[in-house]
């Protein structure tokens, strides 16, 4: 692939993986199998309020095509269908979620090293379609996205971003909602290696005049530990520490709390994830 802007999902991505990847609160159990033919299995067991649910995936790569199937303890199906530099520069994804036959979608994404483009639309009779654009460079990227229903004939989103990526800090200014809301995130690497940073971030929605700021970060406490936290101004804080126990495998132990609830109980969640 091309050394450009990266694609319109990637923009505000960073500060919103510090801010909210990994946070948990239920129990979570995983275990990964790897073997030499690039086949990748997945087993997960999640507890949620004393409902236990699971999934198993399979992931298989050979050159340039990926397939992954998941199904889960409800009999649900998902399939995605991966093909890179099918042309040059493309990726061609095409998913499906059983027994909604009509889940089917099909995407198609561009790759230049001053722009990027993608395509999406639903494999159905009245198929929505989302487009998204951006033009720049690693450094700065400007996008846009789109989505139109073709039932209705109008539509459903458009979202305008800019991102700003220096060594060691990235900002980035979304408007979304159809104009509703505005969010700014701001990122900053405290080391070389980026394994500790400090993010904020600020979203208002104009409808109802409301206001949400986050402020959060991680830290490195060395090689095998990671502390993260993050509060916002609804008073809702949240903390976890990840410690790799064993190569590629790590123990994930999070929790929230709500510092306005009248309880004031904390939720706590457990995450191993075991990668051999």
């Amino acid at each position: 692939m091309s050394k450009g802007p990266g694609l319109f999902a990637d923009i505000g991505k960073k500060a919103k993986d510090l801010l909210t990847r990994d946070y948990n609160s239920d129990q979570k159990f995983s275990v990964s199998t790897y073997s030499d033919a690039g086949v990748a299995l997945t087993s997960t067991a999640v507890n949620k309020g004393g409902l236990l649910a699971g999934d198993v995936a399979t992931l298989y790569k050979y050159k340039n095509t990926t397939f992954d199937v998941k199904v889960d303890t409800e009999s649900n199906i998902s399939a995605t269908l991966t093909f890179t530099d099918l042309l040059p520069s493309t990726k061609t994804v095409a998913s499906i979620k059983l027994p909604d036959h009509n889940s089917g979608k099909l995407e198609f994404q561009y790759f230049h090293d001053h722009a990027t483009f993608t395509t999406a639309a639903a494999l159905n009779q009245s198929p929505a379609i989302d487009v998204t654009a951006t033009i720049g460079t690693p450094t700065i990227a400007f996008g846009a996205e789109a989505g139109y229903d073709t039932t209705s004939g109008s539509f459903t989103k458009y979202t305008a971003g800019i991102s700003v990526t220096k060594p060691d800090s990235y900002a980035s200014i979304i408007l979304g909602d159809k104009g509703d809301s505005i969010r700014a995130s701001y990122v900053h690497h405290l080391d070389l290696l980026k394994k500790s940073a400090a993010a904020g971030e600020i979203t208002r929605r104009f409808s109802s005049n409301e206001n949400t700021f986050t402020v959060g970060g991680s830290f490195a406490v060395d090689h095998l530990t990671v502390v993260k936290a993050k509060l916002n101004n609804h008073g809702k804080l949240g903390a976890l520490v990840q410690h790799e126990v064993i190569p590629k495998s790590v123990l994930t132990i999070s929790s929230e709390f709500d510092t306005k609830a009248l309880d004031k109980n904390p939720r706590f969640g457990l995450a191993i994830a075991l990668k051999p």
